[in-house]
């Protein structure tokens, strides 16, 4: 994969076919190569300890996070578990594992009658609006893309579960986004797809890059440059480098900074998806893709928070592989618990990753 790096250190100059792309700025010597095994595990892995950890302060103000626990440094739950982010991930994965790149919305759709809209569980407990629009458009009989057809079709739910196009499309970042948007047919559109490839194509990128630019670049890659998904990225990682600028500058401040960048204050919904990427995108960014940073950050300016983390997780899982989570968080992840897919119950997210683990070696280019 070749990514071009605009090398205008302006991210706010602009020109008549919109913002420019945003500018580099100094970042620390590559590490040793890390495997496709450990980028997959670590991405994989990253998604569910972004999701467990943002979980509890899911919907909540950055000022409602720091009454109840101060700044978030880890679980604060005594029995922290992912949600309908990891399950839904497991779904893709399994999805992909299937049919690899010869996947399909007839695919898709046969999966969620199998899996969810066909099984007589009760209630969707824990899914987001645009599933429980698309679970409610498939019972009625309704097929895609007329499925995806809901009040939610913007929503974040392509977004938390793209990491594992992202894992099988390793260096393949156009490929990723294909991919999810198929995977994405049956219960998004507009946004809710776009969401979805900026972070499938992001991953992607990470899985051979040591440079997170690489990452923000290939994100913006796949989605049009005028469309809200690509204005809130290029907003948050703008407002995350000029806050890292920023000599006086705190971790609260740089928080606040992003999120005053993409949040639309007073707006009820918290799972949009061009606001969630934005964040978790601005999150990786002002973190310089450090996977701890990265997703403490995504946590503690709330919103929907275990999906932003997620998605943060993600990206740095990738860049920096499974040994850059820390081994307590790695550890407390265990098999999902079904929540809200039941049929999803007893598996583990590492199993996924294993499955897609590219089989053939990618070499990587430690000036990426």
């Amino acid at each position: 994969m070749s990514v071009s790096l605009d090398p205008d250190p302006d991210p706010s100059a602009g020109g008549a076919d919109g913002p420019r792309r945003l500018g580099t700025v100094p970042h620390r010597q590559p590490p040793a190569a890390i495997s496709l095994r450990g980028r997959a595990r670590g991405a994989l892995l990253g998604l569910a300890v972004g999701d467990a950890l943002g979980a509890p302060a899911e919907n909540m103000k950055p000022s409602q996070i720091r009454e109840r626990w101060g700044r978030i440094e880890g679980f604060v739950s005594p029995d922290p578990a992912g949600t309908d982010d990891t399950e839904y991930a497991i779904f893709s994965g399994l999805l992909l594992a299937a049919h690899g790149s010869a996947l399909t919305v007839e695919h898709v759709e046969a999966a969620w009658h199998t899996w969810i809209a066909d099984l007589d569980e009760g209630p969707f407990r824990g899914a987001g609006f645009s599933e429980r629009g698309t679970l409610e458009n498939l019972r009625r009989g309704l097929a895609a893309p007329i499925s995806a057809q809901h009040r939610h079709a913007w929503s974040d739910g392509l977004a938390m579960r793209a990491a594992p196009f992202g894992v099988h499309a390793a260096g393949r970042p156009a490929e990723a986004a294909r991919l999810v948007a198929v995977d994405g047919t049956v219960s998004h559109d507009g946004e809710g797809i776009l969401g979805g490839r900026a972070v499938a194509a992001g991953v992607a990128a990470a899985m051979v890059s040591h440079n997170p630019d690489a990452v923000v670049q290939a994100a913006l890659s796949v989605v049009p440059e005028d469309s809200w998904t690509a204005r809130s990225l290029h907003r948050a990682v703008a407002a995350a480098r000029s806050a890292r600028r920023d000599p006086d500058g705190t971790q609260l401040s740089m928080e606040r900074e992003v999120r005053r960048a993409v949040v639309i204050g007073g707006y009820p919904w918290t799972d949009l998806a061009p606001e969630a990427v934005g964040l978790a995108f601005g999150a990786f960014a002002a973190a310089r893709g450090e996977f701890r940073e990265s997703v403490l950050m995504a946590v503690n300016m709330g919103r929907d928070a275990d999906t932003t983390a997620a998605v943060a997780g993600a990206l740095s899982g990738a860049l920096r592989g499974e040994e850059a989570i820390p081994a307590d968080w790695a550890t407390a992840i265990g098999p999902v618990r079904g929540s809200c897919l039941p049929s999803m119950t007893g598996r583990h997210i590492l199993d996924i990753a294993n499955t897609l683990t590219p089989t053939l070696p990618t070499p990587e280019d430690p000036t990426r």
